[in-house]
């Protein structure tokens, strides 16, 4: 029987290699922000450049600039066509530079986060999936470290699976191990992993946070988003006891009250005193921190972002954010002038799983203007789709309140969130109240 170190020695290959072995007219997985592998995307790119790719469908979320400098490049879009199911920046502008030569170079593939490891396994079909993994052990297993999402899941129900092993790439327990077995090529390429560090909370982010930690007891399990609020509920946190953790994102802001002992998972319902999550988004600190903690635990998005499952979580608080919130309580997280910005995520799965749990409460913070104070984010109706639909939106929290929207009529709802605006549109927003027969 082989070692796996005599496994790995016949699995080893260059970048270039690796990339020939995906098929053309495939179907290709492309692990997602923080473990896209830059030395693959980069071959891929090179092939379609050469002519020896013609044809290729890429999905993925969450691009990141590694994939913005290789399988985003205008240059290959004739031949590589990317399919995100979250949009990013790199995303918006390769959509951007299609439309001004007249064509369609992004598709968007509207998915809530839960379903997304079935979603490409069953319903498109992954021929080939690539991934950063940490380094072997001794063991034979390799970690997917910072993203256990639906890397977890394709990895395992693929053609062929590809990875990139990265000496940066923290190792990670819970669902997060590939073993050398699973794996049909690997290139070695360390370099510094990806950071994304939080943006400053502002004046009104500090007020919407106080008001949201209020409501938080002592031994709650929490999961926050990304922005300024989410940042700076994390910090005013820091006065609690024994929160738990149960979160799709796991960020700077989580990692302190980690260190702090504020997080200590010893009054969890579920997978006490484990810290959940299924991506991480932050600084080399924090992947430092992830790097063979016991404490911590990755697992697929179809776990951790199951409402059945977060539900299970007594006392669960979700805080999330969003873009508009119009007068009945539908919320749009996701699009934007006109355009898809980003995407449902998983918020919808822990608004549903937070307000399930026995003593559990959902958040969803917003300020209440965008664009300098010159556009209200209360509006009478949505410009896009709704994230959240209005029977499941809970709180709603901006610099001038909070609202609970369970038990209200529509009458109530549309007067409950004209409070929360700007001054400046209430007497707008409560004639546009009139006009759609809310409030008489």
């Amino acid at each position: 029987m082989k070692t796996p170190q005599e496994h790995y020695r016949e699995k080893i290959c260059s970048a270039e290699a690796a990339a020939a072995l995906i098929g053309d007219g495939s179907n290709l997985m492309v692990s997602m922000g923080v473990s896209m592998p830059p030395a693959l995307l980069h071959a891929i790119a090179d092939r379609a450049r050469s002519g020896s790719l013609t044809n290729l469908k890429a999905y993925y979320m969450h691009a990141s600039a590694h994939a913005g400098e290789s399988i985003l490049s205008p240059d290959v879009m004739q031949v590589i066509k990317p399919y995100s199911l979250f949009m990013s920046g790199y995303d918006r502008e390769i959509e951007r530079l299609g439309r001004l030569n007249g064509q369609c170079w992004m598709n968007y593939v509207p998915c809530t986060f839960h379903q997304v490891g079935r979603l490409m396994t069953e319903t498109i079909g992954a021929e080939a999936f690539i991934a950063t993994v940490s380094p072997m052990d001794r063991h034979g297993y390799f970690s997917l470290g910072t993203n256990s999402d639906y890397g977890t899941v394709v990895a395992r129900n693929c053609g062929k699976l590809i990875v990139e092993v990265n000496g940066s790439m923290p190792r990670v327990f819970g669902e997060a191990l590939i073993h050398i077995s699973e794996v049909d090529a690997l290139v070695e390429n360390t370099c510094p992993l990806l950071e994304v560090l939080p943006a400053d909370p502002g004046f009104e982010d500090d007020l919407i946070a106080r008001q949201i930690v209020e409501q938080i007891p002592d031994g709650a399990t929490i999961q926050m988003g990304v922005g300024g609020v989410p940042n700076a509920v994390a910090t005013y946190l820091r006065g609690h006891n024994d929160l738990g953790l149960h979160s799709e994102l796991l960020a700077p802001g989580l990692v302190d009250l980690i260190r702090r002992g504020v997080i200590t998972g010893k009054r969890k319902t579920l997978h006490r005193l484990k810290h959940l999550f299924t991506l991480a988004l932050g600084d080399r600190k924090m992947y430092e921190f992830m790097d063979d903690n016991p404490s911590l635990a990755g697992y697929p998005a179809s776990y951790i972002n199951d409402p059945g499952i977060i539900a299970q979580n007594a006392n669960m608080i979700s805080v999330n954010s969003a873009l508009q919130v119009d007068l009945t309580g539908q919320i749009n997280a996701e699009y934007l002038q006109g355009k898809e910005f980003s995407g449902p995520g998983g918020q919808l799965d822990f608004v549903r799983g937070a307000y399930a749990s026995r003593g559990g409460k959902s958040f969803i913070a917003l300020h209440s203007t965008a664009k300098n104070g010159s556009l209200s984010r209360i509006v009478p109706q949505l410009d896009g789709p709704a994230t959240d639909p209005r029977m499941d939106t809970h709180h709603v929290v901006t610099e001038y309140g909070m609202v609970n929207l369970k038990g209200l009529s529509l009458n109530e709802r549309a007067q409950a969130l004209i409070s929360l605006a700007h001054p400046d549109f209430r007497e707008a927003l409560g004639e546009a109240a009139v006009t759609r027969g809310l409030v008489s």
